[in-house]
């Protein structure tokens, strides 16, 4: 795709939704990332049903080492793979207070060493944290690029190496906001809604 193809369709987006939020609540770096691991597998709402209460009595490394996993369980047992992620969560507090003496890692090298804590994971924080032009690969952020035509990655890693190659850096902050949100709302993974789409002649999709 040619970049002036590229810089327009991030130029829709852009105007579409100027200032693109998370959808996940959150006070901290700590209180993200955990938000982020929780998410797994699970709606943004979901999750942030589950920590609405979670975080007013756990809301530091220290505090949910405290907590405990029994005791956290309760807290996320709606979301769903509970066994696991208040594992990973309560690990991943300990390597925080026991390595990085509580402060959550600026840098992926650091961050996907602690449990439960994967590229993509990693890459929301020091983007949505940390402010970095990093890109996030979800579901909705791998199919929209492949339809757009922005990425024929067959992975997530590849999808995420084809737009930082190719996002402007203008837009490099907020991109995968962007195609995320464009994903989760009108480009469906079923029933798109192409009739509302405004990036429906770009989509290399239709025209296959």
């Amino acid at each position: 795709m040619r970049s002036e193809e590229v810089k327009e369709i991030f130029e829709r987006l852009r105007d579409g939704n100027s200032n693109p939020l998370p959808e996940l609540d959150f006070t901290s770096a700590y209180t993200l990332l955990v938000a982020v691991v929780l998410s797994a597998q699970a709606t943004d709402r979901s999750v942030n049903l589950a920590t609405k209460d979670l975080f007013k009595v756990a809301d530091t490394p220290e505090k949910m080492v405290a907590l405990g996993q029994e005791r956290l369980i309760p807290y996320i047992k709606p979301i769903g793979l509970y066994q696991n992620k208040s594992k990973h969560v309560i690990e991943l507090s300990k390597a925080l207070v026991e390595k990085f003496n509580s402060v959550v890692p600026d840098n992926l090298e650091e961050l996907v060493t602690l449990p439960g804590v994967g590229r993509k994971t990693a890459n929301v924080v020091l983007n949505v944290w940390f402010k970095k032009p990093t890109m996030p690969v979800d579901t909705h952020v791998f199919r929209v690029a492949n339809r757009l035509g922005l990425s024929d990655g067959k992975t997530p890693l590849e999808v995420e190496k084809d737009l930082l190659k190719i996002v402007p850096e203008e837009f490099g902050l907020h991109a995968h906001h962007w195609l995320l949100l464009h994903g989760r709302y009108v480009c469906t993974s079923r029933n798109p809604k192409c009739s509302e789409c405004i990036l429906c002649d770009k989509c290399s999709s239709l025209t296959r």
